[in-house]
């Protein structure tokens, strides 16, 4: 009887002594967790960071489904079968052509204020300076985003990413939001918000030449959902 009374007495000294463990533990995995949480919704700075201090940026690579195919033109079609032969669309496919990638979406307002503006750049200047506009339709149901390219008669190819886990490999969190991306697959100029003529005939020029031009605000913008 003693032999058991001592054991006993033993179990609730050991108990004393876990629990003080088991909460520092705990306390651990709800800072990991928390830590965690706030990193994954912080904002990735990589390219901001690098055309801030005069460099271009490695575009993220991705690889999404085509929306729209676009009408390229003759020059860009001949260039880019490969890439828009089957119904994916990489953007390593895009090496040695320009790039304006500019991210939307048909819940957007101010997409609707800046639709205009880049469908009549792309007409006369992007197919005639041989640089491909490409859109990313970003957290969207299909059949509302092929309305708004309709609606705005946009002509220029669109790839579409469910999420934004693509939008924020790039840095963006909200839209709409337009990087310039040069033949070398270099991210050269990046604009915040509705882009200006201004705006988009300087990044324009940055993708041709490769040369960066750094990070601009530009009009109204809405946060990613």
């Amino acid at each position: 009887m003693a032999g058991l009374a001592g054991g006993s007495s033993r179990r609730p000294a050991r108990r004393r002594r876990l629990g003080p463990a088991l909460a520092v533990a705990a306390a651990a995995l709800f800072i990991g967790l928390l830590a965690f949480g706030v990193a994954a919704q912080s904002p990735n700075t990589t390219i901001d960071d690098s055309l801030a201090q005069g460099r271009p940026a490695p575009a993220p690579a991705f690889d999404l489904a085509i929306l729209q195919r676009g009408n390229l033109g003759p020059v860009l079609q001949q260039r880019l079968a490969h890439a828009f032969s089957s119904g994916m669309l990489a953007i390593r496919d895009l090496r040695g052509t320009p790039v304006l990638l500019n991210i939307w979406a048909s819940w957007c307002g101010p997409c609707r204020q800046e639709a205009p503006l880049l469908e009549q750049a792309w007409r006369t200047l992007g197919r005639s300076q041989r640089t491909l506009f490409l859109g990313l339709d970003q957290q969207d149901v299909p059949g509302d985003a092929l309305a708004f390219l309709r609606s705005y008669s946009v002509d220029y190819a669109n790839v579409r990413d469910p999420e934004d886990d693509v939008p924020r490999s790039y840095g963006a969190t909200g839209v709409p939001e337009t990087f310039f991306i040069s033949a070398r697959g270099q991210v050269v100029d990046h604009v915040i918000g509705v882009i200006s003529p201004a705006q988009l005939r300087e990044g324009l020029s940055a993708a041709q030449t490769g040369r960066p031009s750094g990070v601009r605000s530009g009009g109204a913008r809405r946060r990613s959902r």
